[in-house]
């Protein structure tokens, strides 16, 4: 039976480190890590060096930056998977796609942001049909003071409206502060359902 988690929460905030006592909790060492990191400078190469060391040498890491529900596909039915991190993903695709440029027309912006949201969606559908134990981390990017510049503010809308989605189909969400990982899921229903009558 597939399972999805959302783990939540700013930078620094213990949303991995939590995220992998989640799947360590749920298949051992059996552990199957995608890692969405691109190498672009020496200081993101250090920082992946750090995560690698820091995961149990027995998980298996898959490296995809671009194509995530394509190489879930490829997995065995069942496997436990670490997504670190959905953000990055998203920043991953708003930045090989020269469409989305600072002179587009927000028709086409639209088009663009629904078309990468769609792979969003297709993760979420290739884990039900494996019936994969999915872990996705995200970062909470909304809190903050609203970007200068146009790409900024449609990155950060592209992460809020793509952890809505998965939220909304996740059967546990997360959310982290100082290394504190808070269940919200079904406080949130709850809190919902109160205000709707």
């Amino acid at each position: 039976m597939s399972k999805l988690i959302l783990v939540l929460g700013g930078a620094r905030s213990g949303k991995s480190s939590f995220a992998e006592d989640v799947v360590e909790n749920l298949g051992g060492q059996d552990v199957i890590y995608v890692a969405t990191s691109e190498v672009r400078d020496e200081e993101m190469k250090e920082r992946i060096i750090r995560h690698r060391q820091s995961r149990p040498q027995e998980w298996r890491t898959i490296e995809e930056s671009k194509l995530v529900s394509q190489a879930l596909t490829e997995l065995e039915e069942g496997s436990v998977v670490l997504l670190d991190c959905l953000t990055v993903l998203l920043s991953n695709l708003v930045l090989a796609d020269s469409d989305l440029a600072e002179d587009e027309t927000d028709f086409t912006l639209q088009a663009k942001e629904e078309e990468i949201l769609a792979e969003v969606e297709q993760i979420i559908e290739v884990g039900r049909k494996k019936n994969l134990e999915l872990v996705i981390v995200s970062n909470e990017v909304g809190q903050g003071v609203v970007p200068s510049y146009k790409l900024g503010r449609v990155y950060r809308d592209l992460v809020g409206w793509a952890n809505q989605r998965v939220a909304a189909q996740a059967d546990e969400v997360y959310i982290t502060y100082a290394g504190l990982p808070v269940e919200i899921k079904e406080l949130g229903i709850e809190t919902r359902e109160q205000f709707r009558g």
